[in-house]
């Protein structure tokens, strides 16, 4: 068995990227979208979360990328600049293998770094567990759920909101600003 690494993304790993996160699309409620977006597509998400500075990682086993995590703007407002919100995936035949719990603990640990201060998961579906407890063990505790507002696979889907501070969280005020 092959030791899984974390490491930052390339431009090189968003093929696999796309593969895991449309098997995601396709068969779960992670993502409420209903269609895999493509390859070229998700280049540009990702260049786009790199652009404004946030983390990408990805969890390699050898030479193959079993998951991926990024923390991106929660809202566009400048009034949010100071949270982001998490994204993790990992492919289904590599999961409770404590991959996604090092992928999250990255992102925590980068975005405090560069002075974020609160940190959201947006949990498609009420009975995803594995996600809901995978962020519970990483220090986010649950604020709300907003029941119903997803269709998809053929039922309603509700969305659990789960919240974690960030290094001083609201406890000083933030500077300098990271940029919206």
């Amino acid at each position: 068995m092959s030791t899984i690494v974390l490491r930052a993304s390339t431009e090189q790993d968003v093929a696999a990227v796309q593969a895991i996160y449309a098997e995601h699309v396709r068969t779960g409620s992670a993502s409420f979208e209903l269609s895999p977006p493509s390859v070229k597509e998700m280049s540009e998400r990702r260049a786009a979360v790199l652009g404004r500075g946030h983390p990408y990682w990805v969890a390699v086993d050898g030479p193959t990328v079993v998951g991926f995590a990024y923390a991106s703007t929660y809202r566009p407002r400048p009034a949010y600049r100071w949270t982001l919100e998490d994204s993790v995936y990992v492919a289904a035949r590599h999961t409770r293998r404590g991959i996604g719990g090092r992928l999250l603990g990255a992102l925590i640990e980068q975005a405090t770094a560069l002075g974020y201060r609160q940190m959201v998961a947006v949990i498609g579906g009420s009975a995803h567990r594995p996600s809901i407890v995978l962020h519970e063990r990483a220090g986010f505790r649950t604020v709300g759920v907003l029941r119903a507002v997803g269709f998809k696979h053929g039922r309603w889907v509700d969305t659990v909101l789960l919240q974690r501070p960030l290094g001083p969280a609201d406890e000083s005020l933030p500077e300098p600003a990271p940029e919206p």
